[in-house]
């Protein structure tokens, strides 16, 4: 630490997603590998990481981190006896933020405890991603991603920076596809229906290796999963942003949420066609009452996308040979 001046906290266990208003105790993963977007602003600092214990694989091995703190009471004791230059709280639940308010730092980031109401606040700089909280109509009107969002939050701003992924896979590309089709038991609408996969399954392998989605049982073997694909399919889940920070090709299903929110740096996001006016409910169950409107992205529409994204890298591959 001689070299490192900055002491920083980062307090992210993925008990409520930054920009969603729903608070519960089941860990966001996502949300978590999203959130490590910000260790970029903090190359030479001393980071501190709070997280739940189910996502610390996601953050293991993470250059940028030099602490990953279990949030259990005996961690709560010691951060209490510490001091912090910086601590951004990124959770809303409401004892989380009077824990980080009794903390001492000389600057603050993200969500504050309100004595009054007994809920989270902003703190300056954090009043845009309230509104996105808990406004459905300043959500689907935005046209920022999240990351940029989430450099505001702690005054800074995002500049095409992606989440840093701390396990470092060892698996090579062996497949040209990956499927990862499921999703878990909170959002079980942002699903693509299984006769779509098989369907293009059916349609793909003629010209295509496919891998269907593994390592579901240990995050680090999920990981391998997906490093071991050179493109991922995939609906909108934590699949998504490990590809994402991994670097892969990626096709990515969206409907019930907003896609515009999403940043992916090289992909294709698809949505249902026609689009239907309820689109993005950002519900977890369908307000339409009959199929969910991922059913209107239609495997040949995948097959396209998968086409294109193949072609583009085929072709820098042979640019690259030519130099």
């Amino acid at each position: 630490m001689e070299n490192r001046h900055e002491k920083v906290l980062i307090i992210k266990l993925g008990y409520s997603e930054t920009l969603v208003g729903e608070i519960g105790c089941t860990t966001s993963l996502g949300d978590v590998l999203r959130s490590s977007v910000l260790l970029n602003l903090f190359p030479d600092a001393h980071v501190s990481w709070l997280v739940d214990e189910k996502a610390i694989a996601l953050l293991k091995g993470n250059p940028y981190i030099d602490r990953i703190l279990p949030y259990d009471l005996t961690t709560v004791l010691q951060l209490q006896a510490e001091r912090f230059d910086t601590i951004i709280n990124l959770e809303k639940v409401a004892g989380v933020c009077a824990l980080a308010d009794s903390l001492t730092a000389w600057r603050r980031y993200g969500f504050r405890f309100d004595p009054d109401t007994g809920a989270a606040s902003p703190y300056d700089g954090s009043q845009h991603a309230i509104e996105l909280c808990y406004s459905h109509e300043d959500k689907v009107a935005s046209s920022k991603y999240w990351e940029e969002v989430l450099f505001e939050m702690v005054g800074s701003k995002w500049q095409g920076e992606i989440p840093v992924l701390g396990y470092k896979p060892r698996s090579k590309p062996t497949f040209d596809l990956g499927f990862n089709y499921k999703v878990g038991d909170k959002w079980p609408i942002k699903g693509w229906p299984m006769e779509h996969w098989k369907e293009l399954e059916r349609l793909a392998a003629k010209r295509y290796s496919i891998s269907w989605q593994k390592g579901l049982d240990s995050l680090e073997d999920y990981i391998e999963w997906i490093n071991s694909v050179r493109l991922l399919i995939t609906n909108d889940s934590l699949g998504l942003h490990i590809a994402h920070a991994l670097e892969k090709k990626v096709v990515a299903f969206f409907g019930p949420t907003l896609a515009n929110e999403v940043y992916v740096k090289d992909g294709v996001k698809l949505l249902p066609e026609p689009e239907p006016d309820c689109l993005p409910c950002l519900s977890t169950r369908c307000v339409r009452g009959t199929k969910s409107c991922l059913y209107d992205i239609k495997p040949e529409r995948v097959v396209k996308a998968i086409d294109g994204l193949m072609e583009e890298k085929a072709s820098r591959d042979v640019k690259g040979l030519k130099r």
